[in-house]
């Protein structure tokens, strides 16, 4: 299962083109026999994930990616209440035994360096506080392209915010390996 917000649950972009539907293609292409559940919903933050655990978790689950943080970003909600909540998240899955994996998000400096510090570390401690796989960035190659001094806008949606069927897919060649590798050892440890 998939637990996020619109860059999980496909925003804007047709059936079949949304991460879940591209991961599970991907990891169906390298090997293995999975359903990935879409459990994204547009507009979500941390706090919204923990509110509909019981839901989320209403069917079994064998592992679960957890995608959240980005609306906490772009709200500028204190970093701490984030931890919290993804700290609940990933209690409640050690609690129930379901493998988790954490993916990131780099944060922007407009909100002052202690804030993106702090945002940034809490993936990083969560991860290890919890011994959960990590995946650092979940717009790698967004940041990439940034980094090297090139423009992505061709693989954003024209809000800018959400990536299209062809930034879906270089996120999903990204972490594919990671999820692959993580889901590998989930079934090896259960």
């Amino acid at each position: 299962m998939a637990l996020g917000d619109s860059l999980t649950q496909g925003y804007g972009l047709e059936q079949g083109e949304g991460f879940v539907p591209q991961l599970e293609t991907w990891l169906r292409a390298n090997g293995l026999e999975v359903e990935v559940i879409n459990a994204g919903v547009s507009g979500d933050t941390t706090a919204g994930g923990l509110a509909r655990m019981d839901w989320t978790l209403a069917e079994p689950v064998d592992a679960m990616l957890v995608t959240l943080g980005g609306n906490d970003l772009l709200r500028g909600i204190d970093p701490a209440a984030s931890r919290e909540n993804l700290s609940g998240i990933l209690a409640r899955l050690e609690r129930e035994g379901i493998p988790a994996m954490l993916a990131g998000l780099p944060a922007p400096g407009n909100y002052g360096p202690e804030f993106q510090l702090a945002f940034e570390r809490m993936y990083i401690d969560l991860a290890g506080l919890y011994d959960v796989a990590l995946y650092p960035n979940f717009m790698q190659p967004m940041t990439d392209k940034a980094d090297a001094g090139a423009s992505f806008a061709e693989l954003m949606q024209d809000d800018h915010i959400h990536p299209n069927a062809e930034g879906v897919a270089l996120i999903v060649e990204g972490i594919g390996p990671y999820v692959l590798d993580f889901l590998q050892s989930a079934a090896e440890g259960s």
